[in-house]
């Protein structure tokens, strides 16, 4: 009986200690657990208090009549969005945007970070990065103003261009082909947010120590080298997880960039989830119906997220949870 005994302490004292130095970590730490505070009540007021309002995708919702007083109709907008034609086409401009920015929005920053990471001439480096990010920090009203204007036939500087390099006779309405428009907005994503994307990339390298370069040209590595077996592993679990997130926003495109772009002439590419909402749902006072498009876009989300996680966790050991 001792012996049972004496094991069963041995067991719990481990315990024990553990809640101790959890305890003990609580109280020395306090104040900045009281400091987070507000943050969490932010998080729960703005994140996820609204989410009582998903209520309305089941139910015949009418503005100004009680909980309890709506009719109940279950999954009958679901059926009704799937049941949709227009809604596919939706989808498909969707995904078919998404996927574009995700690979040029993803590659693009990581080549521009390992290429301004190559400068040398700091006055040189710190310029063209403050160029690159100034972008991020205008509008997409005048955003869309400016690349509209570069691809205008009255004047605009890309048919102006082309025309002078002999590529084109007569200037093309880049706004009026719908088959443009997701490369379109593709680029001026990229032009818009490549450099403020880039931060974060410079920000692993220069955390990657400084001997490993010492040492790789000691042996004769060439620049390009260094960047391919010192820089990019360096900095690879900072792009596992910011590609990571980026697949769960897959079908978060966003509506701006659509809705500033677009005209009633390319509406066929240009229509997105969001706008598909706001124009169906909202728009047309449908609001369980809007309610039901966004769910469904959050559960897709939901599921890319968790599925990319558990790929690059299997496969590369990296993930964020």
């Amino acid at each position: 009986m001792k012996t049972i005994s004496s094991k069963a302490e041995n067991v719990y004292e481990p315990a024990k200690q553990t809640k101790k130095s959890a305890w003990k970590v609580l109280k020395n730490q306090k104040y900045l657990y009281y400091m987070s505070i507000p943050f969490v009540l932010w998080v729960f007021v703005f994140q996820y208090l609204p989410l009582w309002g998903w209520t309305m995708a089941f139910q015949k919702y009418r503005p100004g009549v009680g909980f309890f007083e709506q009719k109940w109709v279950g999954l009958e907008h679901f059926r009704t969005l799937f049941q949709d034609d227009h809604f596919y086409q939706v989808l498909r401009n969707t995904l078919a945007m998404s996927l574009m920015g995700l690979i040029a929005g993803f590659v693009v920053p990581v080549v521009f970070a390992l290429m301004l990471n190559e400068v040398r001439l700091q006055v040189m480096k710190r310029f063209v990065q403050t160029v690159s990010y100034l972008p991020h920090f205008v509008s997409w009203v005048v955003a869309a103003g400016i690349v509209t204007k570069m691809l205008s036939t009255d004047g605009g500087v890309v048919n102006s261009l082309l025309i002078s390099l002999h590529i084109i006779d007569q200037p093309i309405q880049f706004m009026a082909q719908g088959h443009w428009f997701w490369g379109i907005v593709t680029g001026a994503d990229i032009w818009k947010e490549t450099g403020w994307n880039a931060i974060i990339y410079l920000a692993a390298i220069s955390g990657i120590g400084p001997e490993l370069y010492e040492a790789a040209r000691v042996d004769g590595a060439s620049r390009l080298r260094q960047m391919w077996h010192i820089t990019l592993p360096g900095i690879r679990p900072t792009i596992i997880v910011l590609l990571i997130m980026s697949i769960g926003h897959l079908l978060g495109t966003g509506f701006e960039k659509q809705f500033l772009l677009g005209n009633h002439l390319v509406i066929d590419y240009s229509e997105v989830l969001d706008l598909y909402a706001l124009n169906y749902g909202l728009a047309m006072g449908r609001y369980s119906f809007g309610t039901a498009i966004n769910i469904f876009n959050s559960v897709i989300s939901l599921i890319l997220l968790f599925a990319a996680n558990g790929i690059f966790k299997r496969f590369t050991n990296e993930s964020i949870m």
